[in-house]
């Protein structure tokens, strides 16, 4: 009899001991009884016979995780603070069966432009390196180049971009050049699709995986590349137990692999500019005129932009109308007393949804009825900050006949429809686009002659250590969508126009800037780590925040930035508090929070959510 121990896939569990009549392999699956329930596990080592009585294994199942993998998990496990089998979930394991020889691909005809190929060559001498180029500049065709190469070599490439958005145009791209190689993979697959993927994937068929953060973790053979788009974007960062960021991840599997890491971005975050090789492509592809008018207000269309819309679509060009919040309004609220309509279970504003007539809390899914008067004085309610759906219903009144499609969360739900919502968009068959973060994805339609910005100052005020930077990103990330192949102009309404106007063309000179203010505050010259709390009773809560921070308070080399409540102070019923601990020194860091660490909170390493 061989006895194991295991670790229970996505369980915050300690290290089980079971026994089984064979020898199994480290790092296979297997299913154990937990309790009457059949519960997916990992064997993690063989041991001695314990003392104690031990259940039989149930099952040894065809799948093992690989080497590579279980040293990404102990570093996810030590870093982000979760347990084994924790780590280990993040991964899909690979097959007992032997993949099929690669043979070597034709390769595809990318032609690339001079700044291309220096940039292409200069990323080849370097291991990790930021590709930092500008919007329509062709960082695809280079990523292509790059992916041609590594299936030369008989390697496979991991491409992470920010979300779904991205995936109907690049899967059209990446297959009119690698085929059936390509891999494309999201939340959004049906259970089939996804078992049909990742048996192509385990089998040596796919070559080329493209996706969003989930994408990183597939059982991919022989990786040689992984490329991460956008890699500014905050998607890449998971806000649940583990939270990892896949673009430090991707850094870490690289070496793990011997893999090439190119992290792409228009917009770089300050501190990958700053601690990795910087690549450069200084213009765009196609060089075209832009104007840009900065007009003073909140979070409105105003009569400039109206005209301006009018005027672009009767020459025949495209319009992409961004703003910061979907849903209608982000609050509804009384101009008498100030009551503002306030979701119950957490302490956030509920955003309105009209088409619904409902208003609906973004953070715990509770809706309930629009209010037709304030329930504390009887006054009417208002509404504050204008949403997609409004926006969308002023325009569509406005011109008749233009045709106007809502591109947000609320209404692109299925990876369908958000195909249908873009093809309709290349075909000219809608006018108008509105939405919120979702165009700032990476789509290119050649036909945008006019972007118009609104709301950017709600971003320039969150209190966020980044929110400059967010901002200044939102910015050249939405301008970039226009004038791609025709003169274009960018409306942006803000009160700060200095701000936005002074860095246009010149993003590296605000990251430069940026990174001298953040110099001996925050990342990347220190280090952030947000210890989370929540308990239904706030006594309970504060005591706790309270005991672990007199703990801390014994160290040295670690500071205790703040404690108490945190922003949004209740989700879900429960009441949240947090500790914000900063250091010069990662290692301090980890050090401490092992040491105080006894279950009462969650750790929040590198964090870029504040609320």
């Amino acid at each position: 009899m061989h006895y194991y121990e295991v670790c229970l896939l996505g369980r915050r569990a300690p290290l089980f001991t079971y026994r089984f009549h064979k020898r199994v392999e480290p790092h296979t699956l297997v299913h154990v009884d937990i309790r009457g329930k059949t519960v997916r596990a990992a064997i993690v080592a063989e041991v001695e016979k314990p003392a104690f009585d031990t259940h039989a294994i149930t099952e040894v199942l065809p799948f093992r995780f690989e080497v590579y993998q279980v040293r990404t998990a102990a570093f996810v496990q030590e870093y982000y603070a979760c347990t084994p089998g924790e780590a280990l979930a993040l991964f899909e394991p690979f097959s007992h069966v032997a993949p099929k020889r690669p043979t070597v691909a034709s390769e595809p005809d990318i032609r690339l432009s001079r700044a291309q190929q220096e940039a292409f060559e200069r990323l080849k001498t370097e291991m990790s390196a930021l590709l930092f180029a500008p919007t329509g500049s062709g960082k695809t065709e280079l990523y292509m180049k790059l992916f041609a190469e590594a299936l030369q070599e008989n390697k496979s490439s991991v491409f992470l971009m920010p979300e779904i958005s991205l995936t109907p145009q690049m899967e059209k791209r990446l297959k009119v050049h690698f085929g059936d190689t390509v891999a494309i993979w999201h939340s959004k697959l049906t259970k089939r699709r996804r078992e049909e993927t990742l048996a192509r994937i385990r089998s040596g068929e796919v070559r080329i995986v493209a996706g969003p953060r989930s994408a990183l973790f597939l059982p991919l053979h022989r990786i040689g590349l992984i490329v991460v788009d956008e890699e500014h974007d905050d998607s890449y960062k998971a806000h649940n137990r583990p939270r990892y960021h896949a673009r430090d991840l991707a850094l870490f599997m690289g070496k793990e692999l011997g893999a090439r890491v190119v992290l792409g971005s228009a917009t770089p975050s300050a501190s990958t500019f700053a601690r990795r090789p910087v690549v450069r492509i200084e213009e765009p592809y196609i060089k075209t005129k832009k104007r840009f008018i900065f007009e003073k207000g909140g979070c409105s269309l105003t009569p400039t932009m109206l005209e301006a819309i009018e005027r672009h679509h009767e020459a025949g060009g495209q319009v992409l109308v961004f703003l910061p919040t979907r849903a209608n309004f982000k609050y509804l609220y009384c101009d008498n007393c100030g009551f503002r309509v306030e979701c119950p279970f957490c302490s956030v504003g509920m955003s309105l949804h009209r088409n619904r007539r409902l208003v609906r809390c973004h953070y715990c899914g509770y809706a309930e009825k629009i209010p037709e008067s304030c329930p504390t004085c009887g006054s009417i309610i208002r509404s504050d900050r204008i949403g997609t759906a409004e926006v969308v219903e002023q325009l569509t009144e406005r011109f008749a006949g233009i045709r106007v499609q809502q591109f947000d969360k609320d209404t692109i739900t299925t990876a369908n429809k958000l195909q249908k919502a873009l093809d309709r968009f290349a075909k000219k068959e809608t006018d108008i686009l509105v939405g919120t973060q979702m165009l700032a994805k990476g789509h290119d339609y050649p036909d945008i002659t006019l972007a118009i910005i609104l709301g950017l100052d709600y971003i320039l005020a969150l209190p966020d250590y980044r929110a400059r930077e967010r901002a200044q990103s939102l910015f050249v990330q939405i301008a970039g969508r226009a004038g791609r192949a025709r003169e274009a102009t960018v409306i942006v309404q803000t009160n700060q126009p200095e701000f936005f106007g002074e860095y246009i063309g010149r993003y590296d000179r605000f990251l430069e800037e940026e990174l001298q203010w953040r110099e001996g505050l925050y990342p990347p010259s220190m280090h952030l780590c947000r210890l989370l709390f929540a308990s239904k009773e706030e006594k309970r809560g504060v005591a706790e925040v309270e005991r672990v921070r007199a703990k801390i308070e014994k160290f040295d080399k670690v500071e205790i930035v703040g404690s108490g409540k945190a922003p949004i102070e209740k989700i879900a019923g429960r009441l949240r508090f947090n500790i914000l601990l900063r250091s010069q020194n990662r290692s301090d860091l980890l050090r401490i929070i092992k040491a105080v660490d006894d279950g009462s909170f969650e750790v929040d390493m590198d964090p870029i959510d504040f609320a």
